[in-house]
């Protein structure tokens, strides 16, 4: 079977690369040594803090991508290659938005760390999934980083109760975007997984078609409209399926893995 050309990957991580249980299986890091051996680049392109995507690939940390917080801060073997922060009127604005929506637990994403003004448990548990480095301050509004996203989470679905009001209010000058069914994430205007994608491409010199990448939720999309070889996961929302070219087995079924032995390896 004839194998794509292909010289960059990007894979999204909750519902795409890591299984049902948001694990990595321990084989992807073998996968990454023959992806390196014939220079392909790989890129997990995430939500995720980019502290806590090193510690997931501690292994090959130093050598690979990684495409953080959706895509606002690009980091490859430990040098910054592109970000994409926000003005503080916007920060003050989203936070005082989401306080006054009942439910919600904001997640203040900095280059540094990220800030936190909530000791709920259940929140707690949460974040420590996303976030490896999160520091629990008394107010959000007196915390002083370089700013490249805010994040909510709201447990009975932010596509239902907290999207309607930010896209609203935010809709036009920001980019609002549900990220799973209980986060939301409020970026810069331009940001996105597909314009760190589109950066990358222009300054590391691969082109559209040479570009693979997988997803499964609405925080997907831009990316998948940078890539020629875009596949949607066999689980994915809907509209990530209409998008995409190409459909992966599942990632119960390590879809992601599949799809790249027997297209590219």
């Amino acid at each position: 079977m004839q194998k794509h050309n292909v010289k960059f990957i990007a894979a999204d991580m909750d519902g795409t690369l890591l299984n049902e249980h948001s694990q990595l299986d321990p084989s992807f890091f073998d996968l990454y040594q023959q992806l390196e051996d014939k220079n392909i680049i790989f890129a997990a392109a995430s939500g995720r803090q980019y502290y806590s995507l090193l510690e997931t690939f501690e292994p090959v940390k130093d050598r690979m991508m990684f495409i953080a917080e959706n895509g606002t801060l690009v980091m490859y073997q430990g040098e910054e290659l592109y970000s994409c922060s926000m003005d503080t009127p916007s920060i003050i604005n989203i936070i005082k938005t989401a306080r006054a929506i009942e439910g919600t637990h904001i997640v203040l994403c900095g280059k540094r760390s990220a800030y936190i003004e909530t000791q709920d448990p259940k929140a707690l548990a949460e974040f420590s999934k996303y976030y490896q480095r999160c520091e629990y301050v008394e107010d959000l509004l007196a915390v002083d980083d370089e700013f490249i996203k805010v994040a909510i989470c709201h447990f009975d679905g932010t596509e239902e109760f907290v999207f309607p009001s930010f896209d609203t209010n935010f809709g036009e000058s920001h980019q609002v975007v549900v990220s799973a069914k209980i986060w939301l994430d409020v970026m810069n205007a331009v940001a996105s997984k597909g314009a760190a994608i589109k950066h990358l491409q222009n300054t590391l010199g691969f082109s559209f078609e040479e570009t693979m990448s997988f997803g499964d939720y609405l925080n997907d999309l831009e990316m998948l409209q940078e890539s020629y070889y875009s596949y949607a996961m066999e689980n994915a929302h809907q509209k990530v399926k209409e998008t995409a070219r190409f459909m992966a087995p599942s990632n119960k079924d390590a879809g992601v893995f599949t799809v790249i032995k027997e297209q590219v390896l």
